[in-house]
């Protein structure tokens, strides 16, 4: 898809990290950006942000797991710019608490922002994108290998099946609309925080125990550690230029899955990767997991 001047972006998740940058990358492509994030004070930084491209810059707080919330984001981007071109469905949390032992909530949190969010973003704006358009649906690695964390790998490899079923039917019915999904590794965003923002309804957020609070600790710096966001926002816009439907900027976590896809290609029982990029050896984590525990 060529971008130019005049066409509009919506990004949601746009108020920090990949979604950010993605707003930034389209500003300066030319583009007008609505950003949609459900902490106003970072869409506030953000339009700044964004802003100084010389490009028009509208905001909007919304719950993207609130059907009635996108929808009042596809009207409000129509109301203001005229029209739309390209939908980056980005807004995701990590989760919080025990996906076993912890509340039902923390998966109904995880599932709505980062499945139904992009559900409800797909077909709201999908009828106004049939004149040609395309549709990033931010996934994660872990849409392609599980190993993270429960709700988080359930949720990702939704949003890849998903975008799959979109860019076929898209194929099939001859539609200008492209597709593309992004499957990250570790990228430098506050993902780890995203408890910040858990919905009052569900009422405090979950303790992590300790056991979960090493993992976590090295899941942090792997982040801090990780690529750039506007790194990865590069790689979308190469992909959105050349229709492209796979996004998947680190390579080191490909071939883990792939790897993966081998033990089932032999339908072995399924064993954690000993190592992940950025990490500790597992063995190490779970020694020390279980020394927290007061097991060891």
């Amino acid at each position: 898809m060529e971008l130019r001047e005049g066409q509009v972006a919506v990004v949601t998740g746009g108020g920090s990290g990949i979604g950010l940058a993605l707003a930034e990358r389209f500003a300066a492509a030319g583009l007008d950006v609505m950003l949609a994030d459900v902490q106003e004070d970072a869409l506030a930084e953000g339009a700044v942000v964004v802003g100084r491209h010389g490009h028009r810059v509208e905001t909007m707080k919304i719950d993207v797991s609130k059907q009635a919330e996108v929808q009042a984001l596809v009207d409000a981007t129509i109301e203001r710019f005229g029209g739309v071109h390209i939908v980056c469905n980005n807004a995701g949390v990590g989760g919080a608490g025990d996906p076993w032992f912890g509340p039902i909530e923390s998966w109904e949190w995880v599932m709505g922002v980062n499945f139904w969010g992009v559900v409800y973003g797909c077909r709201a704006f999908l009828p106004h994108l049939v004149g040609g358009g395309h549709i990033v649906n931010t996934a994660s690695i872990a849409g392609l290998m599980p190993g993270f964390a429960p709700p988080y790998d359930a949720s990702k490899h939704a949003v890849v099946a998903v975008s799959e079923g979109l860019h076929h039917a898209m194929r099939m019915a001859e539609l200008p609309v492209g597709v593309s999904v992004l499957c990250p590794g570790w990228v430098n965003t506050k993902i780890i925080d995203s408890d910040r923002n858990y919905p009052a309804e569900f009422g405090p957020p979950p303790e992590p125990d300790a056991g979960a609070e090493v993992s976590r600790t090295y899941v942090r710096r792997a982040i801090a550690e990780g690529a750039q966001p506007s790194a990865v926002a590069d790689a979308v816009l190469d992909a959105v230029r050349a229709d492209r439907y796979w996004v998947i900027p680190h390579q080191d976590f490909l071939d883990i899955a792939i790897d993966r896809w081998g033990t089932v290609a032999e339908r072995v029982d399924p064993i954690p990767p000993e190592n992940l990029p950025g990490m500790p050896p597992r063995s190490q984590i779970v020694e020390e997991v279980m020394a927290a525990l007061g097991l060891g």
